[in-house]
């Protein structure tokens, strides 16, 4: 039934269906719910890449001939059998545009909308927070604030900015994103939009096809799971594919259950005990009014309306100079971050200016290519028998998940003990053993790039910590379980 049901929509759609297919179509879809459903979807994809390929219009529910003349020499049974299939769609067409397009699933920190809200079509602004949705089709959606958009049907959703992440089953194949600079039309896959306030949008397809157009471009562009596209100028230009960009929406429970436990207080009552700490050097929450220097986007951090630096393309920095003037025989460093897994040598979480011989213990904390994290001081030798291959002190186990969460990443130097120890989520990875071991050295820094192609770092930045003292196994076992957004 399926296939013949694909080969009679595929003929109506192309315009070259005749008379006794037409009623055989007719046939099928009045006596078969399944196959109703079935054919509404594939109307679905046929409007979306259509609206692609051409200036969108409102779909007119009728019939496609392929010669009007064919029309006007039509039998009584054949203008019966058409005008019951305009009829059929006719009321399918009326039913879908005054029910709920979508349904808010959880609202995470958003309070405009509820938990249960339905979505019809008006335009929805959240200032702070995220929110998931599911289409009458069944697609599962996230929009992470700022935002501003609306849904024209359950198929078609209006960005005019936010960030979305959609999860799109077969039932909703075709379901279509709109920004100011481009479409993308899902063919069964897991993609995310981003929409800033001003610039291009980008899509990021995660997993399976989606087709994309740029705004006054002539043809579409097919991309598939790892790529990425940035709409500018009437073109679709590649990009790096930027997972951590996106709340998944198998993110967003654990987020919504970590602020329902509080987490959020927990956070704020560690930060306000770290900065009565007398070894601070600096503690950047990224919620002062006055915005480090540098190249960055000011994005949303791990708490509803917080703020983070999202650091993307090389140049892409903050600058800062905290720590100089004096040694620190006693380093510990700690953020939390949302990473993508680039292809990268080296991706700059901290780095003083320069690397230079004649300043020994100077510091640069790096993720490696293999998503490890390195602590490097110049002048600093390991001790024999380190399994380091490269001269430096590394973690073992990879910091960074498939598609991108916060994690918690923090080294701990102890020159006075030789000692390097790494730590991710909490949790001690490894301790590295220095024959050599200058106190630190701080000064003129950089987070997130240090102007170099091999630097490049893609992601947020949130809560970074410069401590003049060794924290312990339990006070960063504290510190990440005050600060986890998760639970």
């Amino acid at each position: 039934m399926k296939a013949e049901l694909e080969v009679l929509t595929t003929a109506y759609l192309d315009g070259t269906i005749t008379p006794p297919q037409l009623q055989q179509l007719n046939a099928l879809l009045l006596a078969d719910a399944a196959a109703r459903r079935e054919f509404a979807e594939l109307l679905n994809v046929d409007s979306a890449l259509a609206a692609l390929a051409a200036d969108w219009t409102p779909p007119q529910v009728t019939a496609k001939p392929a010669k009007p003349t064919r029309w006007l020499t039509a039998s009584p049974r054949w203008l019966a059998a058409a005008a019951c299939l305009s009829l059929f769609l006719g009321a399918w067409f009326w039913q879908d545009t005054h029910r709920a397009f979508a349904t808010v699933g959880k609202a995470a920190g958003v309070v405009e909308l509820a938990d249960g809200t339905k979505l019809r079509g008006e335009t929805y602004h959240i200032d702070a927070g995220s929110i998931s949705l599911t289409t009458a089709r069944g697609a599962r959606i996230v929009i992470e604030a700022p935002a501003e958009f609306r849904f024209e049907s359950a198929q078609r959703l209006h960005m005019k900015r936010g960030r979305l992440a959609a999860d799109v089953p077969p039932s909703a194949k075709g379901f279509t994103v709109i920004t100011p600079t481009g479409d993308a039309v899902d063919l069964g896959t897991r993609f995310g939009v981003d929409v800033p306030s001003s610039g291009s949008a980008e899509v990021h397809v995660f997993q399976g096809e989606v087709i994309t157009k740029a705004s006054g471009a002539q043809a579409n562009q097919s991309l598939r799971g790892g790529d990425a596209v940035s709409f500018a100028q009437g073109a679709s230009t590649s990009r790096e594919l930027r997972s951590s960009a996106f709340i998944q929406p198998d993110e967003l429970p654990g987020l919504t259950a970590g602020l329902a436990a509080g987490q959020r207080a927990l956070s704020a009552t560690a930060v306000a005990a770290l900065k009565q700490d007398p070894a601070l050097i600096a503690l950047l929450d990224f919620e002062s009014a006055e915005e480090l220097p540098g190249v960055y986007r000011r994005v949303q951090g791990r708490w509803p309306g917080s703020h983070a630096p999202e650091v993307v393309n090389v140049g892409d920095h903050l600058k800062l100079d905290v720590g100089g003037g004096r040694d620190w025989p006693q380093l510990t460093l700690a953020a939390w971050v949302r990473i993508d897994r680039l292809g990268a040598p080296y991706q700059s979480l901290l780095h003083t200016d320069g690397w230079s011989g004649n300043n020994p213990g100077q510091v640069h904390w790096i993720v490696n290519r293999d998503t490890t994290m390195r602590l490097a001081l110049i002048g600093n030798t390991l001790a024999p028998g380190s399994t380091e291959r490269q001269g430096h002190p590394d973690s073992r186990t990879p910091v960074l998940p498939e598609q991108g969460r916060w994690v918690h990443l923090a080294t701990v130097y102890d020159s006075t003990r030789g000692t390097v120890r790494f730590y991710l989520n909490g949790q001690l990875d490894s301790e590295t053993h220095l024959q050599t071991a200058h106190p630190a050295r701080l000064g003129p820094a950089q987070i997130g790039n240090w102007n170099q192609q091999d630097r490049k770092l893609s992601g947020r930045v949130d809560e970074l910590l410069l401590l003049g003292r060794a924290m312990s196994d339990d006070e960063l076992r504290a510190l990440h379980a005050a600060g986890n957004p998760y639970r």
